[in-house]
Order: structure tokens, then C-alpha cells, then sequence
């Protein structure tokens, strides 16, 4: 009743189960507006499911349901948000007390592209060498392009310490690799120069590396 309420006060005329949809509403204009309203106890993907069932039947798929008392509900999920933005759906959340309020509106714009994280990601792919992570995988640290290159960096200490420069060829951010020794693979034995803990032993045995050709480092 509150979502029908809240559709009336926008002058449509509402009822309820017509041809298997929750809602149905319908503008006085001589082209109507046609509305199909999709209710459930709480926002989930069952509901979104249904929304796309209907879409095709309608100028416009409202969604509604009860706002968690929480606030840990979907409505509070950025992600659920821009999925129904993308699809054209509204989303109207019911509180306690029965107010409707908008929480995504139908004609929301689409979500801004977030240029900085696809920077980031082109950038990641182009310097990862090979493909060495499997997609999906959980509960293993990723090979990313940093950690195969603290990984070029053990294995050539394989042989003894190394300074920075040493390294570069196979790990162009040796030193930012050694300084930060995010991993805590590396020990500074003395100013500028850099051997391997047990850590990055244990690291070599677990990611064996060819040991790139040094020959003629200081």
C-alpha cells in the first residue's frame, strides 16, 4: 500500500497483480506512461530478475522494498545502485513507518567511467609479464607485475647482495622494490647494497625464478 500510495501521488492509477507483475500503473495521458512495480521484503537478485522479465512489457520498472533498520541492506550497496541505474530501473525504498523515498530514480545517469582505475589497470596489464594468475583463483597471493619484479630481484641475489642498479634490467623499480621490502625479502647489508632474508628464500621456493644473467655487476 505505501508504494501505491507514493505512485497515486504522481498521478498514475495503480493495481496490484495484473499479469503476474506486483504492480501495474498506468498515467491518464493520452500516451500513458505504463509502470510495472516489482515488491519484495528486502532488495536482492531475485527481484533485479524480475525486473528484467518485465522490462520489455513497460516504459519504466520500479523496485521496492523494505530499507533495512540496519542500514546493511542492498540499498546501502553502491554496486546494487549502479546495477539498477545501468538497467534503467528505479529502486524505492519502504521504511518502517511506510515513507517511499527514491532511492534510484529510471532516468538516473549511468555511472562515471573511472578513468583512473582503468589507467591503473592497462597500466598493470601492460607491465605483467606473461599471464601468470589464474582468474578466479582465491585464498593465494596474486602475481602481480610488482611482486614479479621483487621476484627478479630475489633470484638474482640468488648469487650474493646487489645493489639497485645491479637489477634494473629485469626489475626497472629495483630500488623502490628494496627500499620499501614490502614482502620482507630483503635486508640492507650495507649502504646501498641488498641480500636476501629467509623470507625471500621461502618466496624463491615457492615462485622458482631463472636467474637472469648479472654478469658484470658490482
Amino acid at each position: 500500500m505505501p508504494v501505491k500510495a507514493f505512485l497515486e501521488g504522481l498521478g498514475f492509477t495503480v493495481k496490484g497483480e495484473i499479469g503476474g507483475c506486483d504492480l501495474l500503473a498506468i498515467s491518464g495521458d493520452e500516451a500513458p506512461v505504463v509502470v510495472i512495480g516489482e515488491l519484495k521484503l528486502s532488495f536482492n537478485l531475485e527481484l533485479v530478475l524480475q525486473a528484467v522479465d518485465r522490462a520489455s512489457a513497460c516504459d519504466e520498472v520500479w523496485l521496492a522494498a523494505r530499507i533495512s533498520a540496519r542500514g546493511n541492506g542492498r540499498e546501502a550497496d553502491a554496486r546494487f545502485r549502479n546495477l539498477c541505474r545501468r538497467l534503467g530501473f528505479g529502486m524505492l525504498g519502504v521504511s518502517q513507518s511506510g515513507e517511499v523515498t527514491i532511492i534510484v530514480s529510471p532516468v538516473a545517469p549511468m555511472p562515471r567511467k573511472d578513468t583512473r582505475r582503468r589507467s591503473r589497470l592497462v597500466e598493470e596489464h601492460k607491465r605483467r609479464q606473461g599471464d601468470p594468475a589464474v582468474g578466479g583463483s582465491t585464498r593465494a597471493p596474486i602475481m602481480t607485475a610488482y611482486r614479479q619484479q621483487a621476484l627478479a630481484c630475489a633470484a638474482a641475489m640468488t648469487e650474493g647482495p646487489r645493489r639497485p642498479r645491479d637489477l634494473r634490467p629485469g626489475a626497472p623499480k629495483a630500488a623502490a622494490i628494496l627500499q620499501d621490502n614490502v614482502y620482507g625479502w630483503f635486508a640492507r647489508t650495507e649502504r646501498g647494497v641488498y641480500a636476501l632474508t629467509q623470507a625471500g628464500w621461502d618466496a624463491l621456493a615457492r615462485w622458482p625464478q631463472a636467474v637472469a644473467d648479472t654478469e658484470g655487476a658490482s
